[in-house]
């Protein structure tokens, strides 16, 4: 008897190393196309581990792969918090090819490219239902942000039980209005921030401790 408590004791141990909160969460970067998901998550890489996570552009759908930097740790008040960030494609309910040719681009390229983007949402909304421990939820505070692709996915995301920070980021623009983020999802707190240019990272980061540090 003894030898299989102390084997179970073992099976035990092991099974709560294997799960522990101390295990990196993987937090997914969601948002509609162009918000900032990605220079938000390379800000977020960079002041931590010194490394990017992808390129930044101002083409729409960008982002059109899951990218993943893992084991970032963020120093708050003496702990540290391990993180997993996932910058995710931009969802909308459509991609439409001409948005590329807008940007100078021929249209065997827009077309391969809006069916990446196309590819990229499914694989984002995979992610939020199926892989991701937490949300950071970014919106550009220039932009209306009452649509349907934002009201689908927080619902989504509350559906899941899934933590979220919401940031209305572009905060630098003139026609910035966090208090418009705030009244679309009032249910929900709202950071501001200027992932571009730095302005109010130390609060974000104070925030990704307290809702993802387990």
């Amino acid at each position: 008897m003894g030898l299989l408590t102390n084997l179970r004791d073992s099976i035990s141990r092991a099974a709560s190393s294997l799960f522990s909160e101390e295990d990196p969460k993987r937090i997914g970067i969601y948002g509609p196309p162009n918000a900032g998901k990605t220079t938000l998550a390379n800000r977020i890489a960079r002041d931590w581990t010194g490394d990017a996570v992808g390129p930044e552009s101002h083409v729409p759908h960008e982002t059109r792969r899951a990218r993943r930097k893992e084991d970032v740790e963020i120093e708050r008040d003496g702990k540290t918090v391990t993180i997993d960030i996932v910058d995710t494609p931009g969802v909308t309910t459509k991609v439409d090819y001409e948005e590329f040719l807008d940007h100078d681009m021929e249209k065997d390229d827009a077309v391969r490219r809006s069916r990446e983007a196309t590819e990229g949402v499914a694989e984002a909304m995979h992610w939020l239902r199926e892989d991701v421990d937490g949300v950071i939820y970014v919106l550009d505070s220039s932009t209306d942000p009452f649509t349907q692709v934002n009201t689908m996915l927080i619902g989504i995301i509350e559906s899941q039980d899934l933590p979220v920070l919401i940031l209305a980021n572009k905060t630098d623009l003139e026609d910035s209005s966090v208090q418009r983020i705030s009244n679309a999802f009032p249910q929900h707190e709202t950071i501001p921030l200027s992932a571009l240019e730095g302005d109010n990272m130390d609060e974000v980061y104070d925030k990704i401790a307290e809702y993802f540090g387990g």
